[in-house]
């Protein structure tokens, strides 16, 4: 019996807008796509549960040095709410803890309910869950039947709302569809969908979980072209230039921090850690901005103090580099 051939991993650079498919845990999809790249780096920018499809930003190589940064972007999300039943990870994965009917419900009455579940809201996040907690995440210690308590933390709910519900309507006439809501929600980092449903199913007092879910965009990609494994497999096997003309370059992941522009000189003492003098502090506590030289080739991630001095936080490998070959310059 042949076994299958090693891949033979590569140094590449740049950034994958996956669409995720249902059934995949997010690292077995981000495996998947680097094994296809045979990217010898890889991560990406914030999980998705393995029922969930969609936008799932890939970074490959030195692109993975700004991962940190869109994990904390604004997210944007289409699911469907189950109503009546609840289950022990608040999705349609989970075991079934209690049913409940129904009750008549308004248009009204479920748009009061959202509006309790947008803005800063404090939110319990899933038992079941990637959070950490000794090192370990939520979701083995609740496999193995330890109790887990899970702490109620701030999260920003940007945008919570009803996109329909003539299942659930149907479902009061006398149908045979589940009673169930589609729902839009745009919100911050650490957000759990789940959560939210959650909630709004105890709010409606009938309890819910996701049926569904699809993670539209992510800040700065609010528009992606999405690539399925699917048609990236059909690439791959027509060679790796066209495989490679997917990928988007690193400037596009940092268009979300103000921009800094340096001089050669300026280059040079960045890439030996030192700090250079002459720039406004951006606006927010962080300071944290995207440092470009004067082609606007990407340097990597500096911060700006209010002394006006600009310091190296994560530069990319060609930051280093002399400032000619860098800029391009003869």
């Amino acid at each position: 019996m042949s076994q299958k051939p090693r891949t033979v991993f590569r140094k590449l650079d740049g950034i994958l807008l996956l669409d995720k498919p249902q059934g995949l845990s997010s690292n077995q999809a981000l495996q998947r796509a680097r094994h296809l790249f045979r990217a010898a780096k890889a991560g990406h920018t914030g999980s998705l549960d393995p029922l969930a499809t969609g936008l799932l930003p890939v970074c490959f190589g030195e692109a993975t040095k700004i991962a940190g940064g869109l994990l904390g972007a604004r997210k944007a999300y289409d699911t469907v709410a189950r109503l009546g039943a609840v289950t022990d990870t608040d999705d349609a994965e989970g075991q079934l803890l209690r049913e409940r009917p129904v009750p008549e419900l308004t248009i009204d009455r479920i748009d009061a309910a959202l509006r309790q579940l947008t803005g800063r809201i404090r939110q319990r996040p899933p038992i079941y869950s990637a959070l950490k907690r000794g090192g370990e995440p939520l979701y083995a210690k609740a496999r193995r039947g330890e109790a887990v308590e899970v702490e109620e933390r701030e999260v920003d709910v940007h945008l919570f709302e009803l996109q329909s519900a003539a299942d659930l309507l149907d479902d009061l006439r006398g149908g045979d569809a589940p009673p169930q809501l589609r729902l839009h929600v745009e919100c911050g980092s650490g957000t759990y969908v789940r959560s939210l449903v959650r909630d709004l199913g105890e709010l409606l007092g009938c309890g819910a979980h996701v049926a569904e879910l699809r993670r539209l965009w992510v800040d700065p990609f609010r528009d992606p072209r999405m690539w399925t494994l699917e048609a990236l497999q059909e690439l791959a096997a027509r060679g790796e230039r066209g495989l490679d003309a997917c990928l988007l370059p690193i400037e596009t992941g940092m268009a979300s921090w103000p921009e800094v522009r340096v001089s050669d000189e300026q280059v040079r003492r960045l890439g030996q850690g030192q700090a250079v003098a002459g720039f406004r502090p951006p606006p927010g506590p962080a300071g944290s901005v995207a440092i470009l030289d004067g082609w606007g080739k990407a340097l990597g991630l500096g911060q700006v103090g209010e002394d006006g001095c600009l310091r190296p936080q994560r530069l990319f490998s060609w930051a280093c580099e002399q400032p000619n070959a860098l800029s391009g310059k003869a």
